[in-house]
């Protein structure tokens, strides 16, 4: 390679700036974010013909969805929340119309967040599944070629994000966003999205465009400030990931929070898991600049399992102070079970705890046993790589969506008929926490709110 680099530079002496140059081609080769094949340029267009009815509610959508998807097609996969929810809180118009599609097992679980509650946020995080990269590129062995065509699998989509009525959705691997655009605007979802610089989809016949990241977040419940994209870099070279992050506010009361969604890279190996890592420290410090003191609340699909040393660095950055909404809710439904007189409250047990690496430790026991099942050609793979981070200080967690057992997803596991991606979404219930100075500020804030 040397040899290569003076021949190139025609027998001239080194050059320190072509010399970091080279490094950093050979850095992101290995980042997968440079190829020598020829791009395809084309453009997200696949939908410009959609066409829907003007005016449906959430359950009219639902129903216009499984029309157009057929009545002989199998159901999507049921999931449960981990505590049930109370019947009167919930918003029936949307029970009621899955249980007029008889998903009734999917209306008694997948329910509508607290609507009586303004500080209540519910997220959904998801990675969706390029639709390029899943039919062309990502080799699932074991999933019919039918239940990868996007005819298939883009009214799931809906149906996964719209059945679980989240206030925020973040997602990856998006590479039909106008759909996403239409579809969830028409129920009142505003949408964010950011290509990857160097998507592997523009190198794939008939592709829809780059993939990226995306939030949507409901219009009626609240009101973008502003927001940032980031590529994320490593050894402060652009790599070929992003971030995008946004700050909301609840339009209710005032009260404002960030949130921020990246895709990392994938890939094992012991260099991978570096780089991975060198991603997280450039995603906080963004992350910080972007968020001030506001509570944060930070998804995605990081290609790592916890064992990583990202998922210690994000838990131990001391501005942030972030935790991991399944790991937490998982420590809460522990302590239910346990007597009032030995239960411990989370900040307690994490002041016995003590020792940051014992907290990065016991949270990682804490973490479902995977997000993500599929069977490629080099084998299966049942891991967990998705995760929610939240600011524990401001924010509280208080429900989680659990995971389908083995038996449900079926032995070719995802994607399949009933699933639309090899990701599980995660949707997460939390409260805004009232401290003294958010009091103050909701009350100066409340009253300007026309």
């Amino acid at each position: 390679m040397e040899q290569a680099l003076h021949i190139k530079r025609a027998n001239k002496p080194p050059c320190k700036n072509d010399r970091k140059s080279y490094l950093q081609k050979v850095m992101l080769t290995r980042m997968g974010s440079f190829n020598s094949a020829p791009k395809i340029n084309n453009v997200d267009s696949q939908d410009d013909g959609l066409e829907l009815p003007k005016g449906l509610s959430t359950a009219a959508l639902l129903q216009h969805v499984q029309q157009l998807r057929g009545g002989d097609q199998a159901p999507l996969l049921k999931r449960y929340f981990l505590k049930p929810q109370t019947p009167m809180f919930i918003d029936e118009d949307v029970t009621d119309g899955l249980r007029c599609l008889k998903l009734n097992a999917v209306s008694r679980v997948c329910s509508a967040p607290i609507k009586s509650e303004e500080q209540h946020i519910r997220l959904l995080q998801w990675n969706i599944l390029s639709q390029t990269l899943g039919q062309n590129n990502d080799g699932f062995v074991r999933c019919p070629e039918e239940a990868l065509t996007w005819d298939h699998r883009k009214y799931l989509i809906v149906q996964e994000i719209l059945q679980n009525q989240p206030d925020v959705v973040c997602l990856q691997e998006v590479d039909h966003f106008k759909f996403l655009q239409t579809v969830l605007g028409c129920q009142n979802y505003e949408g964010i999205f950011y290509p990857k610089p160097d998507s592997p989809c523009l190198y794939i016949e008939d592709n829809n465009g780059p993939d990226g990241c995306a939030i949507f977040y409901k219009r009626d419940k609240l009101k973008l400030q502003c927001y940032d994209t980031r590529v994320l870099e490593v050894w402060r070279v652009q790599s070929n990931q992003v971030a995008i992050a946004a700050r909301l506010q609840v339009k209710a009361t005032g009260r404002e929070f960030c949130v921020c969604t990246t895709h990392l890279k994938a890939r094992h190996g012991a260099l991978l898991a570096k780089l991975r890592n060198e991603q997280g420290r450039d995603l906080v410090r963004f992350i910080k600049q972007f968020a001030g003191e506001s509570p944060v609340l930070l998804c995605g699909d990081f290609n790592a399992e916890p064992i990583e040393p990202i998922y210690a660095t994000i838990l131990t950055c001391d501005i942030l102070k972030l935790s991991s909404a399944y790991a937490n809710i998982k420590l809460d439904q522990d302590q239910d079970q346990l007597n009032s007189e030995d239960a411990i409250k989370d900040d307690e047990q994490q002041a016995a705890l003590g020792d940051v690496s014992e907290l990065v430790a016991q949270s990682i026991k804490r973490e479902p046993p995977y997000t993500t099942w599929k069977i490629r050609e080099d084998g299966e793979e049942c891991h967990t790589i998705d995760y929610v981070f939240y600011t524990h200080e401001q924010l509280k967690i208080k429900n989680c969506l659990e995971f389908p057992a083995g038996e449900q997803i079926g032995k070719n596991r995802t994607p399949c008929f009933q699933y639309p991606s090899d990701h599980f979404s995660l949707v997460c219930d939390f409260e805004l926490l009232e401290t003294p100075s958010t009091q103050s500020e909701t009350k100066t804030t409340h009253g300007n709110i026309q």
